[in-house]
């Protein structure tokens, strides 16, 4: 049996904290149907300290030396070759983009040496990336291959496992706000035990941290395991949107989906694809639109004042077809965005700025005053159903 992997302690915090009360009375539907909270088929609230293994993430091995020439080509993220001293040497996140520069997944990409293979030819990548899209996103990177010399893998499942591992209010060391310059030497080592791949999540303060472990080995750590529902409320409650059920692919574009906050985007690399549109969109353009975390309830309830996560409400946020519109409540006008996914409460949204939050655009007010309200609704089993809807801009947003 293989020793256990031991990480460093997390250093990062949490954002917000989750409603953790006990007892809440039964909630009502805009279709006035009440639901018992007896039983939950909602999640727990996140631990403080846990992990939680990712069985929604895959991973696609490129080895070759042309591998990280290829990669610079095709990433919003700088890749620069060795021995250059900006080189890489920790996995960092990123995005692939089509020629129109509409997202087309979103992943993370570590260092890694094939030991299965010759010197020089084992060196690559491991690309992690939205388990439904593995496969696509492996024809794609073979179909622009032409003749550059490196080999595409897709990994068998079981054979490493994604690991997302968080502890918080520690400080806030290990995250900074993302310049929208970005820059490739900024990360340090890795820090772990030796055999391990990952990187700390920079996505947002308090991700933690990413591993990649062989087989069914699990992070050696004194804290809970999760699941990955409880993974995704935390990042729900955070902002971050991961995977193509979340950033609609060929439709998303990497500003809107926060790609940019997220340090996913390097504006001074050379070029790309897609990099025109996103380069334009960044010097002369406006992003009137970014993915935000959202919080649902009832027609009749209270507006929310603050970003809570409660496991005991039966909101039948899963029923809501993707992409539904959110409109204003009781006033006409147009469309105020759409809403992506979502769990018990809270979810995430395609969020108008001006209309939706008391952010300005170009320095400019909006529509937006407070107390305004706004709503989703939708079909379901031959019933309209209807429910507020709220959105959040969490504080590590940049200003506009």
């Amino acid at each position: 049996m293989k020793p256990a992997i031991r990480i460093p302690r997390l250093s990062l915090p949490y954002i917000y904290n989750s409603c953790l009360l006990c007892a809440v009375p039964s909630h009502k539907f805009a279709t006035h149907r009440t639901f018992s909270r007896a039983r939950t088929p909602n999640p727990p609230p996140p631990p403080p300290a846990g992990y939680a293994n990712l069985s929604s993430r895959r991973l696609i091995a490129l080895t070759g030396p042309d591998s990280t020439h290829y990669l610079q080509g095709v990433i919003t993220s700088n890749v620069p070759s060795s021995p250059s001293p900006n080189a890489r040497t920790t996995g960092f996140y990123a995005a692939f983009l089509n020629a129109q520069g509409r997202l087309l997944n979103d992943v993370f990409i570590y260092p890694y040496t094939d030991p299965g293979k010759e010197a020089g030819r084992g060196e690559g990548w491991l690309i992690e990336v939205d388990a439904k899209e593995v496969t696509v996103l492996a024809k794609h990177i073979k179909r622009y291959k032409l003749r550059a010399k490196f080999e595409v893998r897709v990994l068998e499942v079981g054979e490493r496992g994604v690991w997302s591992v968080w502890e918080d209010g520690r400080g806030r060391e290990g995250w900074t706000a993302h310049s929208l310059g970005g820059g490739a030497g900024d990360e340090g080592k890795d820090g772990g035990s030796r055999g391990v791949i990952g990187c700390p999540d920079k996505r947002a303060p308090g991700m933690g941290r990413r591993l990649l472990l062989p087989g069914t080995q699990k992070p050696d750590v004194e804290m809970e395991e999760t699941s990955e529902d409880v993974y995704r409320v935390r990042r729900y409650l955070k902002g971050v949107a991961e995977g193509q059920d979340e950033l609609v692919r060929e439709q998303a574009l990497p500003q809107e989906s926060n790609v940019d906050f997220m340090g996913g985007i390097d504006y001074k690399k050379g070029c790309y694809v897609g990099q025109e549109l996103t380069i334009r969109t960044h010097h002369r353009g406006v992003v009137r639109k970014r993915i935000l975390p959202v919080v649902l309830y009832g027609m009749e309830d209270a507006e929310p004042t603050a970003l809570e996560y409660d496991n005991g409400k039966l909101l039948g946020v899963e029923g809501i077809p993707r992409e539904t519109g959110i409109g204003r409540f009781e006033k006409r006008g147009r469309s105020a965005g759409k809403f992506l996914c979502g769990v018990g409460n809270v979810g995430l949204g395609l969020c108008r700025l001006e209309t939706m939050t008391d952010v300005l655009v170009q320095g400019e007010a909006g529509g937006y005053k407070e107390g305004d309200e706004f709503k989703v609704e939708w079909e379901q089993d031959g019933e309209g159903r209807a429910l507020k809807i709220k959105a959040f801009v969490p504080p590590w947003h940049l200003k506009q």
